[in-house]
């Protein structure tokens, strides 16, 4: 199982746990929002990285 796989179902998880606790849209929102937030601080050079790798992988 690959790491992104780990961390996808970690966030479904994580999403399903906190959905009676929080609410829905919160929740979504966590879930939404922690990832998009990880990738904003990276710098743009690992950006870049990031996306080159992605696309590399998807053409496999």
């Amino acid at each position: 199982m690959s790491t992104r796989t780990k961390v996808v179902i970690g966030g479904v998880a994580v999403g399903l746990l906190l959905m009676p606790l929080i609410g829905f849209w919160l929740s979504l929102l966590v879930v939404v929002g922690v990832p998009a937030v990880a990738y904003f601080m990276l710098d743009p050079s690992q950006r870049r990285r990031l996306r080159r790798v992605s696309r590399r992988e998807i053409g496999r």
